[in-house]
């Protein structure tokens, strides 16, 4: 097997080598590492709380944590019962920031337990509270 050692093909193979590294290095790594996954706790409604299908209420949730940066602040409000979660959001398009935001239950609901899920730059849940069959 015949090696070239000589100094011109040292310094192409040197040359490629930090070519191919300074490009890895130029990746837009940084954009990613600025983002900041905000969870704000929902508030309202609490397992206090008691909806009535077809009713119209106000969701809200805690902004004292935003960070400087969110990745995805429009929301979306979905109804979560036990470990199904409805296809279609009650709320959406909302600026997280504003903290809260009315949403209609829909009148195909079937009562029971439920969990509000907020989903923007994170999901997450509030308390179990029962809505029930309007009157």
């Amino acid at each position: 097997m015949f090696i070239n050692a000589s100094p011109r093909a040292f310094v192409t193979s040197c040359f490629m080598l930090l070519t191919l590294l300074s490009c890895a290095l130029c990746a837009p790594v940084s954009a990613v590492m600025q983002r900041d996954i905000w969870v704000p706790q929902i508030t309202s409604p609490t397992s206090a709380s008691k909806w009535t299908v077809g009713g119209t209420f106000l969701v809200t949730w805690d902004t004292s944590s935003k960070p400087a940066r969110v990745s995805n602040p429009i929301g979306e409000i979905y109804l979560r019962q036990e470990d199904r979660m409805g296809t279609n959001p009650i709320a959406s398009g909302f600026e997280l920031s504003s903290g809260q935001t009315k949403v209609t239950v829909p009148d195909d609901t079937v009562p029971g337990e439920y969990m509000i899920v907020l989903f923007g730059d994170s999901g997450n849940f509030s308390e179990e509270f029962p809505i029930v069959a309007a009157t």
